[in-house]
């Protein structure tokens, strides 16, 4: 699949289709929220946005796990 531009708003079918990909992704891939961003060029926030848009079962402990080995939270 051709990433879409992070910097394009997405709606409508478009942002289904990317957001049901990153569930995809996510879910049967074993990709991290932080792998996601880092790949699709979208914020951590957005991706995090995608991926509840389409009800997508957040694994136990993803955001700790996905702020990295020594990082403080917010």
């Amino acid at each position: 699949m051709t990433e879409p531009n992070p910097r394009k708003y997405l709606k409508g079918d478009e942002r289904i289709k990317v957001a049901v990909d990153l569930k995809t992704r996510y879910e049967e891939g074993g990709s991290t929220i932080r792998q996601l961003a880092e790949e699709t060029g979208y914020s951590h926030g957005a991706v995090c946005g995608l991926l509840h848009f389409v009800g997508t079962r957040m694994r136990p402990g993803a955001v700790d796990r996905d702020r990295g080995p020594g990082s403080e939270p917010a």
